[in-house]
């Protein structure tokens, strides 16, 4: 099986082409209704450390989501990815310097201060398509289903609350999840708040 005929791969394809075509008009739209819809989540908004993403290649931006959470006091984190497959968050404030790593994306420029995802207590976790139950495609490199698998033994939701950030059109019927995926808690989205934990478990 060549990555052309591989499903998952072509579904990575499919929906990063489709969010590549919306304009950013569209994306602030999302990025407004994303903070309303975050704002109704005390899961979110009472979590001490929330960690987020640099929004990268068309992505649902963050900047509202973040800039609310800063005003409520909360701290802030992004990755930053280490050798291989390791990566941890580093504290970020809003206008604090970035610069790009190995992959082109803005992560913070200092290591100090850094903590692993069990020590925070909220994660916004970009995504490519998920689906109601919290199965999550991401990018292929495993960061993520890598940090966080320690939470594929424990009863969810635990901590830190895995909550993926999508737009309503990436959402999929079903996605078959790979051994090592780590499965979403919630999934936000421009129109929806979905509990994957009432889903799970169900057809």
């Amino acid at each position: 099986m060549t990555d052309l005929d591989d499903p998952r791969t072509a579904l990575r394809r499919r929906m990063a082409e489709r969010r590549r075509t919306l304009g950013p008009q569209e994306r602030m739209r999302a990025a407004q209704e994303l903070r309303r819809q975050l704002d109704a989540l005390p899961a979110l908004v009472d979590a001490p450390r929330v960690a987020g993403y640099w929004a990268c290649d068309g992505e649902l931006p963050l900047n509202l989501v973040l800039a609310a959470a800063a005003l409520r006091g909360q701290s802030l984190y992004l990755p930053r990815i280490e050798s291989g497959r390791r990566m941890g968050f580093a504290p970020w404030k809003l206008g604090d310097e970035v610069e790009p790593n190995r992959f082109g994306i803005p992560e913070p420029t200092t290591r100090e201060g850094m903590l692993e995802g069990r020590e925070l207590d909220a994660v916004l976790v970009p995504l490519l398509a998920f689906d109601p139950r919290g199965h999550r495609l991401g990018y292929g490199g495993g960061f993520y289903d890598a940090h966080f698998a320690f939470l594929r033994d424990q009863p969810r939701p635990a901590r830190p609350l895995l909550i993926g950030i999508g737009y309503a059109f990436q959402q999929c019927d079903a996605i078959t999840p790979a051994e090592w995926d780590v499965r979403l808690d919630i999934v936000a989205t421009d129109q929806a708040l979905i509990d994957c934990n009432d889903h799970h478990g169900t057809s």
